[in-house]
């Protein structure tokens, strides 16, 4: 898959995302309050980058469409699932010796707040794309090779460890139709999903793109996150 690597490499350079860029606030709490002016460099001002455009029909969508699930992209001799529960998890323990996680805890969950259990076989934890594979179809996706895809579909910048329920209940909704409930990280799932398709040239709509001013004018300052950061 080293060609896949080499496309997401290049797609990464060119969006402007890089280890060191989420050195503003990470954390910073907010999605709704009083909105403060955009600041260079930051998630918000980053949103004025992206094209506005109707979403395309859902015509020929299959997941397949991204690739295999969860194929070694990044050469490491682990699937990309596992290779987020091993970022995202604590308390983790490994069924052979470093690849396949065989429990842990995802704690404090980024769309629920709640610390969730990790079982391999009946997990209670989802691997969620931030940006969902249908919207990005319905986004440009569909006009890209099946390379980019796949780059698309394993890159960590766009995967969080994340509660099963709540990921079922957004489903492929954007900004405009799905905020986590857990109102401490809409902040930093918005800025996620404006990192992703600002790297992979991907459009969104008025609403959502209005949607995303509102949430990241809670927080002007907060930074695009790096591909190699956390959740």
């Amino acid at each position: 898959m080293r060609g896949s690597a080499a496309v997401l490499a290049a797609l990464l350079a060119v969006g402007g995302c890089k280890a060191g860029d989420q050195d503003g606030k990470a954390g910073e709490k907010g999605g709704g309050g009083t909105s403060g002016p955009a600041v260079s460099g930051s998630a918000l001002s980053a949103v004025a980058s992206l094209t506005v455009k109707g979403r395309a029909p859902k015509t020929g969508y299959e997941r397949d469409e991204f690739g295999s699930s969860w194929v070694d992209t990044d050469d490491n001799g682990c699937g990309t699932r596992d290779d987020i529960l091993k970022r995202d998890l604590k308390d983790v323990k490994f069924r052979d010796g470093h690849c396949l996680v065989a429990s842990g805890t995802l704690t404090d969950d980024p769309y629920t707040g709640r610390d969730v259990r990790f079982v391999r076989g009946r997990s209670k934890v989802d691997i969620d794309h931030v940006v969902a594979l249908s919207d990005a179809w319905q986004k440009g996706a569909m006009k890209w090779d099946r390379d980019k895809r796949l780059a698309f579909a394993n890159d960590p910048l766009n995967l969080i460890a994340v509660d099963a329920s709540a990921n079922r209940r957004k489903g492929d909704g954007d900004a405009a139709t799905w905020l986590p409930p857990n109102t401490a990280y809409r902040c930093d799932y918005v800025a996620r999903q404006v990192a992703v398709k600002k790297v992979y040239g991907l459009w969104v709509t008025g609403a959502e793109k209005a949607a995303m001013r509102r949430v990241l004018g809670g927080c002007p300052t907060l930074k695009l996150p790096a591909r190699s950061g956390g959740r």
